[in-house]
């Protein structure tokens, strides 16, 4: 018994020093970040909806590394020198990128052995442009024009517009000071895409927020929900004095 025991605590202490050898690696260091773009201008998005992830082939991690795209349509990830594939799953953004039909997406070959910047480029199926937003008298107007980029047996039609405002930088679906379960609180203004007569003259109006503590700026964004498409594309952020 007493061998056995001898046995017991040395197999434990190995495992225990093959646990400390495991952990003791030294962490990723290199930076791989970007923008999505679309002719070099930056595509908004929703934070943290819009999924992208990294192979590394050859290394015995089959699954992928996975990150996502803030609402400016950047990213960031800590990587081992390598060789990487990146990919945006199928299905995913409110553009097309690399697509080799209805369910597939290529991959892009990355090569990390330093700090590096890399922008996506992808072709979104619309964008906002010369969004102003003007308050006034309790209420914010949102001016704009909608480009409509992809045109070809691709093309999708807008759903519905969005005016969304918030008290912080973070503003979309589901951070907007305009959405409640209270009835008494307004619903974010909506403009549906079959009532849009002119693409280059487009306005939304919604209720300024009540704010406590009071602060005398909101931030806001224009959003677009594609037919068929889950994510939504977004004007630039702004900050808007009251």
């Amino acid at each position: 018994m007493k061998i056995k025991f001898q046995y017991l605590i040395l197999m434990l202490a190995l495992f225990a020093a093959y646990g400390c050898k495991k952990d003791n690696y030294d962490a990723p260091t290199l930076t791989l970040k970007g923008r999505l773009v679309y002719n070099g201008e930056a595509v908004n998005v929703e934070y943290n909806k819009v999924p992208f992830e990294l192979y590394q082939p050859g290394f015995g991690k089959t699954g992928p590394i996975n990150g996502t795209f803030a609402q400016d349509g950047t990213y960031s990830t800590l990587l081992f020198a390598g060789d990487y594939k990146f990919t945006i799953p199928a299905n995913q953004g409110p553009f097309r990128w690399k697509e080799l039909g209805p369910s597939k997406r290529d991959t892009l070959a990355v090569k990390v052995g330093a700090n590096q910047t890399l922008d996506i480029d992808v072709i979104p199926y619309y964008m906002v442009r010369n969004a102003t937003f003007t308050p006034a008298s309790g209420k914010l107007t949102a001016k704009f024009n909608i480009e409509k980029v992809i045109t070809d047996a691709n093309a999708k039609n807008i759903e519905t517009v969005f005016l969304y405002i918030n008290k912080t930088q973070f503003v979309s679906n589901a951070d907007n000071m305009n959405i409640s379960s209270d009835p008494n609180v307004p619903e974010p203004a909506i403009v549906a895409g079959s009532s849009i007569t002119d693409l280059n003259n487009v306005t939304i109006i919604d209720d300024l927020p009540s704010i406590t503590p009071t602060q005398n700026y909101v931030f806001a964004r224009v959003g677009i929900k594609i037919a068929g498409v889950e994510d939504m594309i977004f004007s630039p952020l702004v900050k808007v004095s009251l």
